[in-house]
């Protein structure tokens, strides 16, 4: 699946959805942790959560966060 070929949004059926990776608590790669619908507007996303997956949960800017100290 290339850059240009992401699904589409099936809630809106406008935007794409994008993936979203994370890392684990001992730092491993989680590769598609998440997908996020590409419309603002729209906020689908899909979550997976020790193993429970998490619908529509609330979508933060992120511009309040600080990095941990490492």
């Amino acid at each position: 699946m290339g850059n240009d070929n992401w699904p589409v949004c099936q809630a809106c059926g406008v935007g794409s959805l994008l993936p979203l990776s994370d890392f684990g608590g001992q730092g491993a790669p989680i590769h598609y942790k998440a997908w996020v619908c590409s419309k603002p507007e729209c906020g689908f996303n899909i979550k997976i959560r020790n193993g429970d997956v998490y619908l529509n949960e609330p979508i933060a800017s992120g511009a309040a966060h600080s990095p941990r100290p490492r």
